[in-house]
């Protein structure tokens, strides 16, 4: 059977390592273990890349600022990143999925989906070959990996959340549908702060409530995504796993709480959008040439602005340099300023030549 056809007979897993990078380096440095670490630069622009289950206790999260993180925790260790070692440390991962399926959709360093329906151990039971390959991970890395498994991609990845760290869950097509009816929509991969709020302000807060709207009606209110949300309100999801997955651009957007008018806040609130879009790079050493930033004015209106850099953008400093000279040129705002968003595209490896090219005016 097609891997595009409705019915729920695939065996989906979705693999998510705990505290990745934050558990590579207690890994490492026993001394480290069981305190709060973070892993970035503790600087006053800093941010945190990801935190150890015993900083996020004191509510220390990824792309939060460093001097926030520091506040709340002010026990916390900061570690400086060595994406290196976390991508090394990925590919013994990666070999470990390989001795199971080919079909295998890397979605980070530390994610990914594996289509095992048909797998090269010829095992029947999906949770098995996943607490297998969560063995092997710990057995040849050390690490903790959580798992979700289920009929398709949607319901894989809010599994692999449930009973984490070091846990796995499974959700059956027959559970499926009624799981998501309970589920509340900021819960759901692919509906983030910014979407869940305008789901909110349209009456749509549970699965259940999403599954109550038409096609038409979110089609209406949310383009092309409307059809995507119809169909997972439902359990319904027809992705393949790629594993010819290619990323054409990476991106990270922000809805304030306040509308903003100030360039210089809006300035600041770009930095962590550029450290997320450049996290995500750095760890796979690769480079850009094109910024876009993304203004939503007040009354919804939207503005994207792009400036392209042949020899490409090599480092956050760059790139946010740029994002923030694009801002500038739209200052002053006409209305109030409801969102930001940084958009990373041309992706490609780095050049060796990158570093003394960095020196450029905007």
């Amino acid at each position: 059977m097609s891997q595009d056809d409705a019915t729920p007979t695939r065996k989906i897993i979705h693999v998510d390592m705990d505290a990745f990078y934050a558990s590579v380096e207690q890994r490492d440095n026993p001394e480290l273990r069981g305190k709060p670490v973070a892993v970035g630069s503790p600087a006053a622009r800093g941010v945190v890349a990801a935190a150890s289950y015993e900083a996020r206790a004191f509510g220390v999260r990824s792309a939060m600022p460093s001097v926030t993180a520091a506040r709340q925790c002010p026990d916390l260790i900061f570690v400086t990143p060595r994406f290196d070692v976390y991508r090394a440390v990925s590919m013994q991962i990666r070999e470990i999925f390989a001795e199971y399926t080919p079909l295998i959709e890397p979605l980070s360093l530390d994610e990914a989906y594996l289509d095992v329906t048909t797998n090269l151990k010829g095992m029947q039971i999906a949770s098995e070959i996943a607490a297998e390959i969560r063995a092997k991970i710990k057995q040849t890395t050390g690490l903790n990996a959580s798992a979700g498994i289920s009929y398709n991609k949607f319901l894989a990845k809010i599994a692999s959340d449930l009973n984490k760290p070091n846990g796995q869950a499974v959700i059956t097509p027959r559970n499926g549908p009624a799981f998501v009816e309970s589920l509340p929509v900021k819960k759901f991969h692919g509906v983030g702060p910014a979407t869940a709020k305008r789901m909110a302000e349209v009456g749509i807060e549970t699965g259940a409530d999403l599954k109550a709207k038409s096609l038409e009606f979110l089609t209406e209110h949310f383009g092309k995504s409307g059809t995507y949300y119809f169909g997972i309100a439902r359990g319904i999801d027809n992705r393949r796993v790629n594993p010819d997955r290619e990323r054409k651009s990476v991106g990270a957007e922000d809805t304030f709480a306040v509308d903003v008018e100030d360039i210089e806040k809006a300035k600041r609130e770009l930095e962590p959008l550029v450290a997320k879009v450049w996290r995500y790079c750095e760890s796979h050493d690769i480079g850009a040439k094109t910024v876009t930033l993304k203004i939503r004015f007040a009354d919804f209106q939207i503005i994207t602005r792009s400036r392209t850099h042949s020899a490409g953008f090599h480092d956050d400093n760059a790139i946010l340099a740029a994002a923030q000279a694009l801002l500038e040129g739209e200052h002053p705002f006409p209305k109030k300023v409801r969102l930001l968003g940084v958009t990373l595209s041309s992706l490609g490896q780095k050049e060796p030549s990158a570093t003394s090219q960095l020196e450029f005016h905007l």
